[in-house]
């Protein structure tokens, strides 16, 4: 999908946080994405020098879709309230409650917090995690392309 002209194009979303390696992976794992060639892990027990800075995951076509930028430190987001908001969070759909619940799963046992589960809503069935970071993000469920 190319540009329109006078607009700039979203390249990928950015992620702050103080383990860019750890993140990366969980969300590698949970959307299914692939590294920038170059950005892959080390072999065990090799040094990580990329990890220690920035990271770029990629969609099986090779567009950017996640970054991940090392910091020393970050306050983890304590949403719904608290004295830490949230500045941004991903919105992740599926087409079913089912695939919903699989999800679910997934996103624990990667390492995300459940923070808000409105599963039995009727208009927008939807779960609100952490991510291992604190960055909150949603899966819920849409059967339409518009959102």
């Amino acid at each position: 999908m190319e540009a329109e002209r006078g607009f700039p194009e979203l390249r990928q979303v950015v992620l702050d946080c103080t383990d860019a390696r750890g993140l990366a992976e969980f969300y590698r794992r949970l959307l299914g994405l692939r590294y920038r060639p170059g950005d892959e892990p080390p072999a065990t027990g090799e040094p990580d020098p990329l990890g220690q800075d920035w990271l770029v995951l990629q969609d099986a076509a090779g567009r950017a879709r996640v970054a991940f930028q090392q910091v020393a430190a970050l306050p983890e987001a304590t949403w719904p309230e608290g004295p830490v908001p949230q500045q941004l969070h991903l919105d992740l759909t599926v087409p079913t409650t089912a695939e919903l619940d699989v999800q679910h799963e997934r996103a624990l046992s990667l390492g995300a917090r459940l923070l808000d589960d409105r599963f039995d809503d009727p208009e927008e069935p939807l779960r609100v995690y952490a991510d291992p970071a604190g960055h909150p993000f949603c899966i819920f469920v849409v059967n339409s392309p518009e959102v």
